[in-house]
């Protein structure tokens, strides 16, 4: 029986310096794709991707292209080895790289979605930075509580939000930043082991973003989305992406709404079940988060999945 893959494509936060240089110096198809990113949005990739410091790359404009990029780089070296996904799901940005390898939108498409994608948040944060000077929005990672007990918090404080169910032990909270100081200190009382302000440039998937969904909503309008050709899953839903209008609109609430992490994951995990056969789990981008959220799982107990992010660890790969 054929080997199945189920891509795990990580979000804005994974990206590193030198991401997918080893990779790209190995594969020449993932060179081809980072030479033709930089063609499309007339920015040399190589440059940003190679570098840039830590805080050039960790800019919204600048991570969300970059991270892309090297996962559909990623993806491009696996093709050669014969790798390919039967399923894909993406957590925030990693949704857009999870659209085009589900064949929803094409090469040219995402690239040019997810680089307008990152300018906009970028100048909607800095926006929001400035009129709170010192004082703006942004997240906290609430960990040891149940997302429930998270949610229950969050939903009791005006201006939070419980944004990111990332596992059993881990919830991403946007908002103001009164709004977060309340939730951190209730959120303690509660049991929490640890309560962490991240540095985030803004409050993403919450209602605090809506100029940046407003925005974004007018540069995916002439878009046209394909029906997915593999199972897709939706952070906005937490369950599996039905069609093509669906999926464009979840592009948009997405800005606006939680990333429902763990429920697209006991999701995955029952369609593998289901449909049976030999699974592997990728996560085909810098970095090894999703690995990590997945171990979490009583699925990833039983069938860990596996970053691959370097040359080594795409040859180490069943041919």
């Amino acid at each position: 029986m054929a080997q199945k893959y189920a891509f795990l494509f990580p979000g804005q936060g994974a990206q590193a310096p030198g991401m997918v240089k080893d990779l790209a110096e190995a594969f020449p198809s993932a060179q081809k794709v980072i030479d033709d990113v930089s063609s499309i949005i007339n920015l040399d990739m190589g440059k940003l991707l190679w570098e840039s410091d830590a805080d050039t790359l960790s800019r919204s404009d600048n991570s969300q292209i970059a991270i892309t990029t090297a996962s559909l780089a990623i993806m491009a070296a696996l093709k050669d080895k014969g790798v390919e996904p039967s399923a894909a799901m993406g957590f925030s940005l990693g949704e857009f790289p999870a659209l085009y390898a589900a064949g929803v939108v094409g090469f040219e498409q995402v690239i040019t979605l997810v680089r307008q994608r990152g300018i906009i948040m970028q100048k909607v944060c800095e926006e929001i930075a400035a009129a709170n000077k010192g004082h703006a929005p942004g997240m906290s990672a609430i960990l040891g509580l149940p997302p429930e007990t998270v949610k229950k918090i969050a939903d009791a404080i005006p201006n939070a939000y419980a944004a990111n169910m990332n596992s059993v032990k881990q919830t991403v909270v946007s908002g103001t930043y009164d709004a977060l100081t309340e939730m951190e200190e209730r959120a303690m009382k509660s049991g929490a082991r640890r309560a962490i302000r991240l540095k985030v440039a803004g409050p993403f998937h919450c209602p605090l973003m809506q100029a940046a969904a407003d925005e974004f909503e007018k540069v995916l309008e002439p878009v046209e989305f394909a029906e997915p050709k593999i199972p897709l899953f939706s952070n906005v839903t937490g369950r599996r992406a039905e069609s093509a209008a669906e999926i464009k609109a979840s592009a948009v609430q997405h800005l606006t709404h939680g990333v429902l992490w763990t429920d697209e994951e006991a999701v995955l995990a029952a369609l593998m079940k289901e449909e049976g056969g030999d699974w592997a789990v990728l996560e085909p981008g810098p970095g090894k988060v999703l690995t990590g959220l997945w171990s979490q799982t009583e699925a990833g107990a039983a069938l860990p999945a596996v970053p691959v992010n370097t040359a080594e660890a795409v040859n180490s790969l069943p041919a």
